[in-house]
């Protein structure tokens, strides 16, 4: 039986009807650009987030290059992020005229290393952008604590919905940061049938700006206070995702059910190391990222069988051409680098059945000879 590592069409089956019913809505209306939709869904995330304000805008990249703009970070600064994540994360500090600065991961949860982060900064770091990675949180209060005049920008592209307990409370993805982010590219937990993506933030004037930002710089038509972006969330995207929104938490349920089978069925297999979960954290599994040895073959057997999989990230951000101005090499980051030569996610969408999941793992036990 063919296992894709992610199956949309099985999800959209679902929830058809109301999805179509919330888009039609939209297209009688015709209003396309803000409005209703996505001041519903804004204060639907805010609510979600434990957050007073949310912003909509066109990506998650977007949302990371706002937030970094909202903090008037630029040329000559300096902002400390993690080499093992998706390109945005440091593209958006390039782009902004700032210098990326690459903190370590830990190599049990793949998320950035508290102690790191706080070797590496220095009198012009003006954030830190630890990243949510796989669907868990990052330890803020940890960086919180070692960096008590940092602002946070939470990267939370693949946690929206997840919690951690800290200082015996839940504390939401993105609400104790000072801007948190989310991504609604199309694989995310929460996808939109597009692009899409949000800020969260408790500062009411950082939210002001924010707002400013996404629409050329100008609170006013035709008045601009300051240079911004064309980077408004589509209302066709707002109502898919507003449709979608109440089914998050019963999706996260099962992918989470799905990652205890994995973890139960690869128990006994050496030579795979299940994800390690930091204590307090719930995860949303956006991804069930294994470390397997000979992975490459491994992943070569499973696709010769129809199952699905990927590498995130094949090579860290520290090691891109790109970046090869900033002067690192080959050492500089060392877990990252070895996660990147052995990290391997698994199907794990909630629509899996348990059929397709027994197939994975039998794939999987057979190629190391269990």
């Amino acid at each position: 039986m063919p296992v894709p590592l992610l199956d949309l069409r099985a999800q959209h089956a679902q929830i058809k009807d109301e999805v179509v019913r919330a888009m039609l809505q939209v297209v009688d209306d015709q209003l396309f650009i803000l409005g209703q939709p996505v001041e519903r869904l804004e204060r639907a995330v805010a609510e979600l987030s434990h957050t007073r304000f949310a912003i909509g805008c066109a990506s998650g990249t977007d949302a990371l290059l706002l937030a970094l703009r909202a903090l008037d970070i630029g040329h000559g600064d300096e902002v400390v992020t993690t080499p093992f994540t998706f390109f945005a994360t440091a593209g958006t500090i390039h782009n902004v005229g700032a210098t990326p600065v690459f903190a370590d991961i830990d190599p049990s949860t793949f998320n950035m290393s508290t102690a790191h982060a706080a070797a590496v900064v220095t009198s012009r770091t003006k954030a830190v952008v630890p990243v949510d990675l796989f669907g868990q949180m990052a330890r803020l209060e940890e960086l919180s604590a070692a960096l008590p005049n940092v602002p946070l920008i939470e990267d939370a592209a693949q946690t929206i919905g997840a919690r951690r307990t800290i200082d015996g409370e839940w504390v939401m993805a993105g609400e104790r940061a000072t801007i948190g982010t989310f991504s609604f590219f199309p694989s995310k937990n929460l996808g939109g049938y597009g692009d899409g993506g949000m800020m969260v933030t408790q500062d009411d004037a950082i939210a002001t700006r924010l707002k400013r930002l996404r629409v050329h710089g100008g609170a006013t038509q035709y008045f601009h206070d300051e240079v911004g972006y064309n980077s408004r969330l589509d209302s066709l995207q707002a109502a898919v995702l507003e449709a979608k929104l109440p089914h998050l938490a019963d999706w996260s349920r099962a992918r989470r059910e799905h990652a205890a089978y994995y973890d139960r069925a690869f128990a006994d297999v050496p030579e795979v190391r299940t994800p390690t979960i930091d204590a307090g954290n719930e995860s949303i599994y956006n991804q069930y990222t294994v470390r397997a040895d000979r992975r490459d073959a491994l992943q070569a057997s499973l696709k010769s069988k129809g199952i699905g999989s990927a590498v995130y990230y094949p090579l860290p951000l520290h090691l891109q051409p790109c970046f090869a101005y900033l002067g690192y090499r080959e050492g500089s980051c060392p877990e990252s680098e070895k996660a990147a030569r052995e990290v391997l996610s698994l199907p794990v969408y909630p629509e899996l059945i348990r059929t397709q999941q027994d197939e994975v793992i039998g794939a999987v036990r057979a190629f190391y000879g269990h």
